[in-house]
């Protein structure tokens, strides 16, 4: 801090030198006529003297930014002609537009990352993949301020090596003209007259030619790309849609609406993970654990005792009846109905227009590659020796293990080992790292404390070793704790829960060529385009997140980008992305937390309002948790919320709403809400806010005021 001090202040002083001695004066276009021929002389006596101290002047110009580049540009040409001028202005140019460059970045990019860098991600993302490019094309047209466009990039993530070569290559026509231009110094009369509306006409089209090369280039890939695959002359459908879960469902539901011609592939189940193994299964578990664990603490809400008995089987009974309830939401007839042709089969891409299923070859104008995601099995040895299930397979269990081993510490592994150990079995979680590593400490503080007290053994920052069956059919997971010490865990049934992986094999991605990202989605642009540019993916299978909220939102924009993308393309926007684990209590965030935050570097205020002051959450006897917000520092700008709580989830949706359509803490503290709900906790924690930034100065007059009032 103290060095960025001293130089601001070192820069500060030297331009205000340069103003106060009016040096500007000797860098005119006047002064340099009058002292062109003394320079000369100077110049033909000591040739290296006069370009040393010429490139040290020009550098120092250029890197405060001062008034005079051009004039000393002139200088070079006038004194050291062409040949000569070229290299000394071209190489003292660049040494202090990198100089200009990484004062900016030491001064400046820290501060305006902090504050700015939520809005500057997108931007930071670009400069990283194409900003040599970018800036090669600025320095191609001098109309451009150089001095801007050196402040400016040094805010970005740009390599200095790469900024010192690019800007090197793009300002060498721009100089060369300028040089030139000093070598006919007598027959100049004003800066004005070196730039003629046709040479500027030249250079702007000489910017343009690099975006033009680009275009040429990718259309030149992209005609190579399809060359290999033979182009049907017609096309028998304008969409095909390949998985059945939301990114899929949606995606041909919006071409069905728009009436496109859409076939929809599902090997398997129509609704996907979510519908079948994942969300709905996982709700109605819980609901059925929940109802079990409130019964056993009945006496909190002034209930002697409540004896429930029930049957581990008719549970999971009940988990599938849901499933089938919510089925039609999902299924051929509904989709056959809207309009979409539903096929059940195993799809495999072909070639980009086309999709064989069932043996029968189908012809596309698009592909959205919607196959969702599966769990992953960790490589443990010995697994195959042992009763072990995942996510999806857990769901056939009719008989409850009486020790049951959870592996992982993420939202579904929490969410399971608290619903099967309030189920009654006997949990041991075990999780290689802490629990739910995305959310703040206070978050996961209330949920681990939660957990242990349903019995659950949590054991975190604790690696698996193996697993082992001995010849009486006892099965164990030996584990080894952060100190080195191994321990040998008995269970009856082992559920993987350490995460998912997207489908990306057996459909023709490998043929097509089309790559992977190193998390093994398959790669995508901001469009959710892949490397051909007529076939998307969406959901699970393209990434980032792991939602059924993301996959539908996803689908919009693929939809809409393989129908219409010719007319206009929309990139995909994440900035307001929600999520909640269904743990009690529930976990919700939208957003960003401390931790994201702090590790991004972005200036936030918190504040936090307790539920256990919230006279709804007294009454149900559940007065834990919390309502934390992050703002913009004194502002009422949301930059993230979490909720720690009963009906979290439910309560996010008022912050995701607000940071939506940019509404602030002021304008949910002005909203009304019920009495006594649970939706005060957002206004209260608004209150909060509203209470750290009382504006002490005015209150204290308008006390003045009020003992003038009463004389």
């Amino acid at each position: 801090m103290k060095n960025r001090a001293w130089i601001m202040a070192l820069v500060i002083v030297l331009i205000g030198l340069f103003f106060a001695f009016d040096i500007e004066r000797f860098l005119s276009l006047d002064a340099l006529k009058a002292s062109r021929d003394g320079l000369l002389q100077t110049y033909q006596a000591k040739p290296l003297l006069v370009i040393a101290i010429f490139a040290v002047i020009y550098i120092v110009v250029t890197a405060l930014s001062l008034p005079g580049a051009t004039i000393m540009t002139l200088a070079g040409g006038a004194i050291f002609g062409l040949w000569v001028g070229v290299p000394v202005v071209l190489v003292s140019a660049t040494i202090g537009a990198t100089l200009a460059f990484l004062a900016a970045r030491f001064v400046l990019r820290n501060s305006i990352q902090k504050h700015f860098g939520d809005k500057l991600s997108a931007f930071n993302a670009g400069i990283e993949k194409d900003g040599a490019f970018y800036l090669f094309t600025l320095r191609l047209v001098p109309v451009f301020p150089f001095f801007l466009i050196n402040l400016l990039m040094g805010l970005t993530p740009l390599k200095t090596s790469t900024y010192f070569w690019v800007s090197l290559a793009g300002m060498a026509a721009g100089t060369a003209v300028y040089v030139n231009a000093g070598t006919q110094l007598t027959s100049l009369t004003s800066l004005s007259g070196i730039l003629s509306p046709a040479l500027i006409g030249s250079f702007a089209l000489l910017g343009i030619f690099p975006w033009l090369a680009k275009w040429a280039v990718n259309a030149y890939k992209t005609r190579q790309l399809y060359a290999k695959w033979p182009k049907p002359k017609k096309f028998d459908r304008n969409l095909v849609v390949i998985g059945a879960g939301a990114a899929g469902l949606v995606t041909s539901y919006i071409a069905a609406a728009t009436r496109a011609k859409v076939t929809l592939i599902e090997g398997h189940k129509m609704g996907g993970d979510c519908l079948n193994y994942g969300c709905v299964p996982s709700k109605a578990i819980i609901r059925s654990a929940t109802f079990v664990n409130q019964a056993k603490h009945a006496a909190k809400l002034g209930i002697a005792k409540a004896v429930v008995d029930y049957d581990f089987a008719d549970v999971m009974r009940r988990v599938h009846r849901v499933i089938s309830t919510v089925e039609p939401h999902d299924s051929v007839e509904r989709y056959t109905q809207l309009g979409v042709d539903v096929v059940q089969g195993y799809a495999r891409i072909t070639s980009p227009w086309t999709v064989e299923v069932n043996g029968q070859t189908l012809t596309t104008r698009a592909i959205v590659i919607a196959t969702g995601g599966r769990p992953t099995i960790p490589n443990i040895p010995g697994l195959e020796l042992v009763t072990h299930y995942t996510s999806d397979t857990i769901w056939s269990l009719t008989k409850r293990p009486n020790r049951l081993v959870v592996l992982g510490g993420g939202p579904i592994g929490c969410e399971l080992t608290q619903a099967f150990a309030r189920l009654d079995c006997q949990v041991t979680q075990v999780a290689r790292s802490g629990l739910m590593g995305k959310e703040d400490a206070d978050a996961v503080a209330l949920v681990e404390e939660a957990l242990i007290a349903d019995g659950i053994r949590v054991l975190t920052h604790t690696n698996t070793v193996r697993c082992e069956r001995d010849i009486n059919g006892q099965q164990r997971l030996i584990v080894r704790n952060k100190a080195g010490v191994e321990e040998a865990i008995a269970f009856d049934a082992l559920l993987c829960a350490v995460g998912r992986t997207a489908r990306t094999e057996g459909f023709g991605l490998e043929e097509l060529g089309i790559p992977l990202s190193k998390n093994r989605t398959i790669e995508v642009d901001a469009w959710l385009q892949t490397r051909y540019p007529n076939i998307y993916a969406a959901g699970d299978v393209a990434g980032p997140y792991q939602f059924t909220h993301t996959a539908a939102h996803q689908a919009w924009y693929a939809a809409v980008n393989t129908l219409f993308g010719s007319l206009k393309r929309f990139k995909a926007d994440y900035s307001v992305i929600p999520w909640a684990t269904f743990t009690n209590p529930e976990v919700a965030r939208v957003g960003l937390s401390e931790n994201e935050a702090k590790a991004q570097g972005i200036a936030y205020e918190v504040v936090k309002y307790g539920l256990d002051d919230l006279d709804r959450a007294i009454a149900d006897e559940a007065a834990h948790g919390f309502v934390k917000v992050l703002t913009v520092p004194g502002k009422d700008k949301i930059l993230g919320a979490t909720i720690v709580g009963e009906h979290a989830g439910d309560l996010l949706a008022e912050f995701v709403l607000a940071m939506k359509h940019g509404l602030g803490l002021n304008k949910i503290l002005g909203t009304i809400h019920t009495y006594p709900t649970w939706s005060e906790a957002n206004k209260y924690a608004a209150g909060e806010w509203k209470r750290a930034h009382v504006p002490h100065g005015i209150l204290n007059w308008v006390e003045k005021f009020h003992n003038w009032k009463r004389g």
